[in-house]
């Protein structure tokens, strides 16, 4: 009889299989919940955009606490922790992804946005519905008081009154998902008016609703002889009338300013300004895009960046600081036009200091001393009064327009270039590297000093009178000719301009 062969032992028990994590559903009813709430209105999208947008870090936060739990339990009961898996891989980078994108969008100004792309409050349903509200105010306003009106988003428009009150006509819209929203933010976004002291306060008080989006144009009518500061974050600006002085400050919107005896000074960002018929100083500073300033009897004093400049019959000293730009003049009967490629000007009276780059330069009539210099542009001066002349410039030529009678004494040297002169005092020497050119008209007179880098250098003779004079000023009568017609003008030579 045979043996039983060896017997086999029973395999080794299967170790127990780690329980499913519980961080990715825990984190998916947490997103479900406040969507629900959202769906059923108790919470808004927008508040809830709010949230998520600064707090998703805390669901990451929730998730890694979840997992060291039952990393810990697992190591208690003696079992292998379950790992994260491609799943919660992936549900990571998915919250990360959006919740930076929901970081970033928070950051965006969604109102600029939507003002610079003419998005109206009901054409996109996440903004929500608009409704309308008018109110009216009025109370008595001291005599001797100045006004102050702070409004963040909105218009103000500010009139003369007829009496001594100062009125107020509001124009209020409000963005909410519905009509009873708003009726409850309207009388918590009511404008106040305040007095202490000598001031007399207005405000649109757009933010007496939270974060909800509200806007008041204010329609303002104060005595004629108040004084008045206007701070305006967003929302175009009109003064119109005025005896004591100006202060305007706007971050967005287009700013008008006329018939004023006072000072008027504006603090601009993102805004165009157009001035006209100041009795007094005019300062603009900050970054505009577009100003005009016309009729002004006082000085001008201009600082900051500006996309483009145009000034008319400017009565006093006009200075004009920038990163590019110093410009300094003493008055301006005619007009100038200024930016970032091109500078005009007409009817100019010195002395005119220029100092800029990579412009193309053209001033006609001028007269007095001048000091002028430039780099990668054209220049070109037509002068009505010659005065002491300093033009200097780099990588572009020099024009220079002298009445043909005029005293002067020019020194002038042009390298990589050649110099030309109609005036046959003025001596000129064209070597292979570098031109020179000495001499003058007449006796004495103004120093004209000419230099030139890289480009070439002409002096010629011109009418004594300027472009606009020329056009203005009657031409001498003809002998009579009976039965026959004058000759047309010839038509004028086109200009820069």
């Amino acid at each position: 009889m045979s043996s039983p062969g060896p017997l086999i032992p029973p395999p080794p028990p299967m170790p127990p299989r780690p329980p499913r994590s519980i961080a990715g559903p825990v984190v998916l009813i947490a997103i479900g919940v406040l969507f629900l709430l959202g769906t059923m209105g108790v919470l808004q999208w927008h508040h809830l955009g709010y949230w998520f947008a600064h707090y998703w870090p805390v669901l990451l936060i929730v998730a890694g606490i979840i997992k060291l739990l039952e990393y810990q339990q697992a190591q208690r009961s003696g079992i292998r922790p379950r790992g994260i898996g491609a799943g919660g891989i992936f549900l990571i980078i998915l919250l990360i992804t959006f919740g930076l994108i929901a970081t970033q969008a928070s950051r965006v100004d969604w109102d600029s946005l939507r003002d610079h792309i003419q998005v109206g409050d009901d054409d996109f349903p996440f903004f929500g519905h608009t409704y309308n509200y008018e109110d009216q105010i009025a109370q008595d306003f001291p005599a001797g008081n100045s006004l102050h009106v702070v409004n963040d988003r909105g218009a103000v428009n500010l009139s003369v009154s007829q009496d001594n009150q100062i009125h107020v006509a509001v124009h209020k819209r409000i963005n909410a998902d519905k009509q009873e929203q708003a009726d409850e933010w309207n009388p918590k976004t009511k404008p106040e008016i305040t007095v202490s002291g000598q001031t007399v306060t207005v405000n649109a008080n757009t933010q007496g609703a939270g974060d909800h989006s509200v806007t008041s144009d204010l329609d303002i009518s104060v005595p004629r002889k108040a004084a008045v500061v206007i701070a305006a974050r967003r929302g175009d600006v009109s003064v119109l009338g005025r005896d004591g002085d100006v202060d305007v400050s706007s971050q967005k919107g287009d700013i008008t300013v006329s018939d004023v005896n006072g000072k008027v000074a504006l603090k601009l960002q993102n805004s165009s300004a157009r001035v006209s018929q100041i009795s007094s100083d005019v300062s603009v500073e900050g970054r505009p895009s577009d100003v005009s300033v016309e009729e002004v009897k006082g000085a001008l004093r201009m600082n900051g960046e500006f996309d483009s400049l145009r000034l008319g019959k400017i009565g006093g000293r006009v200075t004009f600081k920038s990163t590019r730009t110093d410009l300094e003049l003493a008055k301006l009967p005619g007009d100038l036009d200024m930016d970032a490629g091109d500078f005009r000007a007409s009817d100019v009276t010195g002395p005119f200091r220029l100092l800029t780059r990579s412009k193309d330069i053209r001033v006609n009539g001028v007269s007095g001393d001048v000091r002028l210099q430039n780099e990668n542009g054209a220049v070109e001066v037509h002068v009505t009064k010659v005065g002491d002349l300093q033009l200097e410039n780099r990588r572009g030529d020099i024009e220079l327009y002298l009445p043909d009678k005029a005293t002067f004494q020019l020194e002038a040297k042009a390298r990589d270039g050649d110099i030309a002169s109609e005036f046959p005092g003025v001596k000129v020497n064209n070597s292979d590297d570098q031109a020179t050119a000495m001499g003058g008209n007449g006796s004495g007179g103004p120093k004209i000093v000419l230099s030139n880098d890289r480009g070439s250098i002409s002096i010629q003779k011109g009418s004594s009178f300027t472009e606009e004079q020329s056009r203005t000023v009657p031409a001498p009568p003809n002998p009579p000719t009976p039965k026959k017609l004058p000759s047309p003008p010839s038509p004028p030579e086109p200009t820069d301009n």
